[in-house]
């Protein structure tokens, strides 16, 4: 039984019917969200009886998600192929981090982990976009457009062709060539389901298309933010993995700082959300990790906000990065992102490419781990991180490497 109670405006506030294929709020063009009646939730599954810590995907989550995999309605929407449940590798013999006495973590969305769940297309993507095939089935949604850099163009083309459902996907002709081959051995496979548009140098410019083009047709856009809520609730998995009870313990409990590389920002809504959602079922207190959302040097339009202390932030020129999923030079969900940063006491932050190079080559050096060019990203930010004290010597860090190098290869392996 889903325990979604309506949409809800995340700046208006306004209440929408959940049963409503809804893009961005008709008031102030803003994002939306799924909002649950936790009560009932609660009165209905007391003592975290939603949780099923057996199931190694993100749908052990059960009622706390928008839908119950318990539940046979429900379950008959759910396309699962094992998504979420990943690790968290202790990776406290960093060099920065030993030094600074931190104890890091990377929560590897990546390659898979034996003992573990799997993201199919080893992409943090797929939390959103499971979500996003299941709601789409459950409102009888049969077309589905997305603009990308990427992953989450792969990532829905992966679980519309598992749901038998037809999808666009608009990407740029730069995207790495693993990924992009996905796709268009997709379109090519099964070209009655999927359509593949090569378009750059942005997203900006991919989701332009699919409006002018698509949208007209009758597809549904899932672009970030501009569905109601979906994706935002998938990656809110991520938000109650980090704070779900570690084996042989009961005890719901946070980091103290999570680095997250940060395009869009869906994962930041998706995360704090669900940290609202246990503090309110009672199983954590107000106290939350700093948000500290990593960008390039090359496209930061988070960091340049953030700094000049607006709002929200203003549509740049897009750069040129490794890590393509932070070449976002805006997002309509940027203003609630800066608003987390700041109610969090953390910052946003720009890496160089010589930074992020230098730190992809010395992890997988070290470690033979595949964190890509975003999670590397989020390494290198350490060192500033601790210069201007947002971590401190003691603390529980997490950096979430969203994706794998594997993905990024043959254009990175100059650097391995």
């Amino acid at each position: 039984m889903s325990y979604v109670r309506c949409l809800r405006g995340i700046a208006s506030g306004i209440e929408y019917p959940a049963s409503a294929p809804m893009n961005l709020d008709p008031t102030d063009g803003r994002p939306v969200e799924m909002v649950l009646d936790l009560q009932r939730l609660a009165a209905e599954f007391p003592n975290a009886s939603w949780y099923d810590p057996a199931r190694h995907d993100l749908w052990r989550f059960g009622a706390l998600m928008a839908l119950d995999i318990r539940d046979p309605d429900d379950a008959r929407h759910i396309v699962a192929l094992g998504e979420g449940c990943t690790p968290l590798l202790e990776y406290s013999d960093h060099p920065i981090a030993r030094a600074a006495g931190l104890r890091l973590q990377v929560k590897d969305e990546g390659r898979a982990h034996p003992g573990f769940g799997a993201n199919p297309t080893q992409s943090f993507k797929d939390r959103g976009m499971a979500m996003v095939v299941a709601q789409a089935r459950r409102l009888g949604l049969q077309k589905l457009a997305v603009p990308t850099q990427g992953n989450a163009g792969d990532s829905l083309t992966h679980y519309a062709l598992a749901a038998g459902l037809s999808v666009v996907v608009a990407m740029p002709g730069d995207t790495p060539a693993p990924i992009l081959g996905n796709v268009a051995a997709a379109a090519h496979r099964h070209p009655d389901q999927v359509t593949l548009e090569l378009i750059g140098p942005t997203i900006r410019e991919a989701g332009a298309l699919l409006k002018e083009k698509y949208i007209p047709q009758g597809y549904f856009s899932v672009a970030t933010f501009q569905e109601p809520g979906w994706r935002i609730e998938g990656k809110k998995s991520l938000g109650l993995e980090l704070a779900a009870p570690a084996h042989g313990d009961t005890r719901w409990s946070l980091p103290d700082a999570v680095i997250y590389p940060t395009g869009g920002g869906t994962g930041v809504l998706g995360m704090w959300k669900a940290w609202d959602e246990l503090q309110e079922l009672g199983l954590i207190d107000s106290r939350r990790p700093r948000m500290l959302c990593v960008q390039s040097a090359a496209t930061s339009p988070l960091v340049r906000a953030f700094e000049s202390g607006a709002d929200d932030t203003t549509v740049l020129p897009a750069g040129q990065t490794i890590a393509y999923g932070l070449n976002v030079p805006g997002g309509v969900g940027h203003a609630r992102v800066l608003q987390i940063i700041r109610a969090s006491d953390g910052a946003a932050v720009a890496v160089s490419e010589s930074d992020m190079c230098a730190e992809l080559a010395q992890s997988w050096r070290t470690t033979q781990w595949w964190i890509g060019p975003e999670g590397a990203a989020c390494l290198a930010s350490i060192q500033p991180l601790f210069d201007r004290g947002l971590l401190k010597r003691g603390e529980r860090v997490v950096v979430v490497n969203t994706g794998s190098l594997e993905k990024y290869l043959p254009a990175m392996r100059h650097l391995l």
